[in-house]
């Protein structure tokens, strides 16, 4: 654009640019807006020159920032100039100062096709240039034939064709209906196979915007993705200008693998060779220099290339390996760098069986957590929080709490929501929760909702043993000096309510916990005020004998503050005062607190609405976004008696901290016995299963046809006939006490297959395998069809398992109606999380349930799910792999004590034997693989014979507490027993 030559707009400039305030300029533009508007009344006097002129002038005024309401017609008009420097100043001007709705566009359409598909590439570029900016509805459904044939033509220049892909990719974006899907997968496949790589820059931008909307249209694109990738590492006929600080176009790089992430899975095993060697070379080629130029080229590759990986769910070397370069970027100087590095581990959490290795960075995780820089700060402490389990819990919350003293108050409140939800999820014992919440709420105060405290008050609610505890260290804190109103709150009722507990203990007789208490009541204000009054009714309650003087004491502030100018003081003073007066009748009305019923977790909801996700809004944020977990349950409940937390408190109900088994396993038989209790503790009582495998072609097993497993191998029987079935006649006779077979209301329902099940949309996967796959894994897919895919990961601990159901959208429109119910069996107690009406395209929503094992028994239960896509109902009843063997936890026995058991069930009910038939054999290392796989540690030496293998586990149910399990097995050539 020159302008050199015109004197009038370098004037005007100028004096712009020379003018001392704003209202000198101001003033100029005014002056020079009326000049203009004088000449554009008298245009048939102007010539070309000073139309141009005129028009850069007001776009000039523009850019600063006034607005230019008058002139538009002239410059409209300047499109259908015949020469070059006019229509150049049009189209120009035009895109800057008009939008898509502007009614003078109308009458340049015809002009701009014209312009389109003419045959001077210099108006061509300029009509594309404007209408990419421009858009709108119109010059979509008027232009984006002829800009398609510009595209796909082989006789455009590579310059125009390059402007032709962005404008329809523009004119795409307006009206999706422009692109036509059966007719441009075969072009884009074509186009794909660009050797310009600025063309093929410009096709890769307008594929992602097609394949984010429907990629299923778009299969046979993918190898060229493929290889489009392969010639970039490969730098293969990779011209100069296209190499940017040595990397082959890192821009088209990164759009290919963008647009790979939005097809669900690469199933051609040379192209998912190909593309992970290419992924290779990637991460391997991957380090930090000093050039920062080429930093942000290679690190926007291999950013993208991480989000691939962890959308191909690769090998767990590959995994391994991108969390060690990720471990080198946290640890250098460059902060833009460690902010990365920290974002993207933060992305690879969502992958499974990557935490542990993303645990060995956790020392400079920490680390991080002091860096000068905030947001490197906050993603430190999101990636904490998110790799958090009951292994590091201990040590992550320690460094959180350490923080918090020098933690800067924006970051405060985010900091003590998270450590007390941690603290919460994944506590060793329940001493250690209240210990954390306390020191929380001791350290940072003011950043500590209400809703922390609620939830400790309720927690020791619900757990007698730890009153005592909880008691001791309210009275400790409230020795200190200086004291958080918060903790006068929380301490004030735990001594009010369990203070009785202490009287033994030095100071802490009902009169001095009341004088330590009322030393804090002139300090604290009036809802504060309220709960101590309440705590003096308590402690009034549990004096005994009476004590004269602590109850004139009592009676005389209850008295005072009769007339308190606060209405809830006043009820509360009026109401203990007459209450006090009727002696043992007062245990009565003020009785301890009920146990809490169970609720969702509301600090968990907190979290979540408070979160702010700044990653880029790309491919892989349809994947799962979050971790749920609810280890402690809140619950609406109104006060009964004396002084609850608050109205409206949200009541806590406490779960036991779960750990994630990394395998799961088959059901098979098994007896239970009652544990008894011995001072509150639960028992080891033994129960024994016993496995030998020998030939035996005169005794079988035989599967029913409607369950029979697709193959016959030996994981196939234990979950087909054993586990799902029940156990054969012989011992349904004398069945052991505890052990039910069929006996659920739903017993024949939670045999559902999707066989007897007729829907329009059938699954896509074999159901049958995939149910088998998750007896014995903790994550997987659990069902998938064309609209959608529901995944599964599980955690079990104990008698209680934790299970979380991944529903994810395929399509491009909603899926609405969703229902879900869990039909269980009469020894499974489910609790199912609130399922959403509807999951939105390419999202994916996760809902968690609760699982606790009342005793052993060999029905599973059953998840009744059903939605709608479009006019399609689909409903669908599937097995979930919660079988008895998830329950057991492997143990190791030495001779001295297997042996007196072994021979102590001799007798039928507990030693019981199964023969499976038709099974291959498996060599002893399968064998040993297959018992830990099922809980069962497999200990050697117990039997001289080398043909015999010995397991033992402990089985966990609410009824039965703990119990022992001891296997025996003997391999065989032809067939396998069990028993």
């Amino acid at each position: 654009m020159a302008l050199s030559g015109m004197r009038g707009l370098s004037v005007f400039i100028s004096d712009v640019r020379n003018c001392h305030n704003k209202e000198q300029e101001r003033l100029r533009v005014d002056k020079e807006l009326g000049n203009i508007r004088t000449r554009f009344k008298n245009e048939k006097g102007l010539s070309p020159y000073e139309k141009k002129k005129y028009v850069w002038k007001m776009l000039y005024i523009h850019m600063l920032g006034y607005d230019v309401d008058f002139g538009h017609m002239e410059t409209v008009s300047l499109i259908s100039a015949p020469k070059y420097p006019e229509k150049q100043v049009g189209y120009i001007v035009t895109s800057c100062l008009l939008n898509e709705n502007n009614d003078f566009l109308r009458m340049v359409i015809n002009t701009v096709r014209n312009d389109i598909i003419g045959r001077n590439e210099t108006y061509q570029c300029l009509a594309l240039t404007m209408v990419g900016n421009i858009g709108g509805k119109e010059f979509s459904e008027s232009l984006a034939p002829d800009v398609q044939k510009l595209l796909i033509s082989s006789s455009c220049r590579p310059v125009v064709r390059k402007k032709a892909a962005l404008c329809l990719l523009r004119l795409y974006r307006k009206n999706p209906d422009v692109v036509n899907i059966d007719g441009w997968s075969d072009r884009m496949a074509q186009l794909l196979d660009e050797r310009d790589l600025g063309v093929l820059t410009s096709v890769m931008s307008l594929f992602v915007s097609l394949v984010s909307n429907n990629a299923e249209a778009y299969w046979n694109c993918l190898p060229k993705c493929v290889r489009i990738l392969e010639r970039m590492a490969r730098n293969q006929d990779i011209p100069q200008e296209y190499t940017y600080y040595g990397i082959p176009s890192p821009w088209l790089q990164v759009k290919a693998m963008r647009a790979l992430q939005y097809f669900p899975t690469i199933e051609d095993p040379s192209a998912r060779r190909a593309l992970f060697e290419v992924l290779q070379r990637i991460l391997m080629g991957t380090d930090v220099v000093k050039n920062v130029n080429k930093n942000n080229a290679s690190h926007a590759v291999l950013f993208e290339a991480l989000a691939l990986v962890m959308h191909l769910d690769a090998e767990k070397e590959m995994m391994s390996q991108c969390v060690a370069l990720l471990g080198k970027f946290i640890a250098v100087r460059e902060p833009n760098i460690r902010y990365l590095g920290l974002e993207n581990m933060s992305r690879m959490l969502l992958v499974t069986d990557v935490q542990d290795i993303i645990k060995r960075h956790q020392a400079q995780i920490i680390t991080s957590l002091k860096d000068p820089d905030i947001s490197i700060r906050r993603r430190a402490l999101d990636l904490l929080y998110g790799m958090c389990d009951v292994t590091n819990a201990k040590e992550i919350v320690e460094e959180l709490l350490q923080y918090l003293n020098t933690a800067e108050f924006a970051m405060r409140e985010e900091l003590a929501l998270k450590a007390a939800i941690l603290a919460e999820k994944f506590a060793p014992d329940l001493s250690w929760y209240v210990d954390v919440i306390l020191q929380l709420i001791d350290k940072a105060g003011d950043f500590v909702s209400d809703d922390i405290w609620y939830r400790v008050v309720q927690f020791v609610t619900n757990n007698e043993d730890l009153q005592p505890y909880a008691a001791a260290k309210a009275r400790e804190y409230l020795d200190k000096p200086a004291l958080h109103e918060t903790m006068v709150k929380v301490s004030s009722y735990l001594l009010g309510e369990y203070g009785h507990l202490l009287a033994r203990r030095p100071g802490c007789s009902p009169k001095e916990l009341f004088t330590i208490i009322n030393d804090r009541l002139p300090t604290v204000s009036t809802s504060t005020i309220a709960i101590i009054l309440s705590s003096y009714a308590k402690i009034l309650m549990h004096t005994q004998p009476p004590d004269a003087g602590l109850q004139q004491q009592i009676l005389t502030i209850f008295k005072k503050h009769e007339s308190y100018i606060d209405v809830e003081i006043q009820q509360r003073a009026v109401e203990y005062f007459e209450l006090s007066k009727k002696g043992a009748a007062l245990a009565d009305v003020l009785a301890e607190m009920p146990k809490f019923p169970e609720r969702e977790s509301a600090l968990l909801k907190k979290a979540e609405d408070a979160e702010v996700d700044t990653a880029e809004q790309s491919a892989i944020k349809l994947r799962s976004q979050q971790q749920t977990s609810s280890a402690l349950v809140l619950a609406d409940h109104p006060p009964v008696n004396g002084s609850a937390p608050a109205a409206n408190h949200l009541t806590l109900v406490k779960m036991p901290s779960q750990n994630v088994a990394e395998e799961s396993n088959a059901s098979y038989e098994e007896t239970v016995l009652e544990a008894p209790k011995e001072n509150g503790a639960p028992v080891e009582v033994e129960s024994k299963v016993e496995i030998i495998t020998e030939t035996a072609a005169e005794s079988k097993v035989v599967p029913p046809t409607s369950h029979s497993p697709s193959q016959a191998d030996l994981l196939a029987d234990l979950l087909g006939p054993l586990a799902i079935e029940g156990p054969p006649a012989a011992v349904e006779q004398n069945p052991v006490e505890g052990l039910e077979a069929n006996e659920s209301p739903v017993g024949d329902l939670a045999l559902a297959t999707l066989e007897d099940q007729s829907n329009s949309v059938q699954p896509i996967v074999n159901v049958e395998e995939k149910f088998h796959v998750l007896c014995t894994k903790d994550s997987g897919v659990l069902y998938e069809d064309t609209n959608i895919q529901i995944g599964l990961k599980a955690e079990w601990r104990a008698h209680h398992g934790r299970l979380i159901l991944f529903l994810g959208n395929k399509n491009t429109s909603p899926i609405v109606s969703m229902r879900a119910l869990i039909l269980p069996p009469s020894h499974f107690k489910v609790e199912l999380s609130s399922v959403p009406d509807t999951i939105p395209p390419r999202a994916q929503v996760q809902i968690p349930v609760e699982v606790t094992n009342l005793r052993a028994s060999r029905d599973v239960a059953v998840l009744d799910f059903s939605y709608k896509h479009g006019t399609v109902l689909v409903n669908t009843k599937l097995r979930l792999p919660v079988v008895l063997h998830k329950f057991l936890q492997p143990i190791t026995l030495s001779p001295e004590e297997f042996f007196p058991q072994w021979k102590a069930w001799n007798v039928q009910p507990l030693k019981l034997q199964e023969v499976v038939k038709g099974v291959k054999p498996l060599p002893l290392p399968e064998m040993a693989n297959l018992f830990l796989s099922l809980h069962l540690a497999v200990t050697p030496g117990l039997d001289t014979n080398p043909n015999n293998m010995v397991a033992c586990g402990t089985f966990f149910s609410e009824a039965t507490h703990t119990m022992l399990c001891l296997d025996g097995g003997e391999l065989s050539i032809m067939a396998l027993w069990f028993s």
